[in-house]
Parts: C-alpha cells; structure tokens; sequence
C-alpha cells in the first residue's frame, strides 16, 4: 500500500500537460482567469491542471485546446506525452 506522501506525488505526465497549457496561455497574454472562463473551466480547477494536480477530462482539455487556439494533439505534442 502507497504512504501518504507517495499518494500525494504529482504524475510526471499532468506536470508535462499544466506546464505546457501555462506556458500556451502566457504566449498569448492571457490570465488564468480568462483562460478558465473561456475554456468554461473553474478557475481553481484551472489552476489545478497547470500545477499538475488534476486529472482533466477529455472534454476539459478538448475545451481548453479551442480557448487556447490549438489542436488538443497539439498540447499533448509540446508536452511530450
């Protein structure tokens, strides 16, 4: 059985994925907080998937893909997944 502190280890994979979103919404001069309500996100969540704490759905990475104007494949690529 894990210990807490493993349990509590962010994924290397969700840490790609929000560094990459982070890095996409800063190219184009956006605030978590637009980028979250245009994706139709909570911005907490969206916080959360940038520091690779969150497990997104498809249809949240779907939605921020078209926020932030690019192929959700795209996003994947850059993150190396």
């Amino acid at each position: 059985m894990p210990n807490l502190s493993e349990r509590h280890k962010k994924h290397p994979s969700l840490v790609a994925f929000g560094e990459t979103v982070r890095k996409l919404r800063l190219e184009r001069g956006l605030s978590q907080e637009a980028l979250a309500m245009s994706a139709e996100i909570d911005r907490s969540y969206m916080g959360g998937i940038e520091r690779g704490e969150s497990n997104i759905t498809l249809m949240s990475m779907l939605r921020l893909a078209e926020a932030l104007e690019v192929r959700a494949s795209e996003i994947l690529r850059l993150a190396k997944l």
